[in-house]
């Protein structure tokens, strides 16, 4: 094992567990939902009130985009910090990838 890994090389797992977590909460929370202005706060109630454990779902949602936030800005941040831009190909890939969430 190397030496030079530790906690701060988690961020990136992290950010695929938490995308993974939002896609599917997400999903769930849309089957629920409707965008019509007059019904979407009856719709946000509906979820909290009537939809089994709708409640822990749309909270999961809600602060696992925070979570995604955080992390996102750690592994930024470690990349910087370690001079991972050097290598441009994964530096791109990781810029393409800021951009695209």
């Amino acid at each position: 094992a190397s030496t030079n890994i530790s906690a701060w090389w988690n961020f990136g797992s992290l950010l695929g567990l938490c995308l993974i977590t939002q896609i599917l909460t997400g999903l769930f929370l849309a089957m629920h939902n409707t965008s019509d202005i007059s019904t979407a706060f009856s719709s946000v109630t509906h979820i909290c009130r009537d939809v089994n454990n709708g409640w822990l779902i749309r909270n999961v949602h809600a602060n696992g985009a925070s979570f995604f936030f955080i992390c996102i800005n750690m592994h930024i941040a470690r990349g910087l910090y370690n001079g991972s831009y050097l290598n441009k190909e994964t530096w791109n890939i990781g810029v393409i990838l800021l951009l695209l969430v």
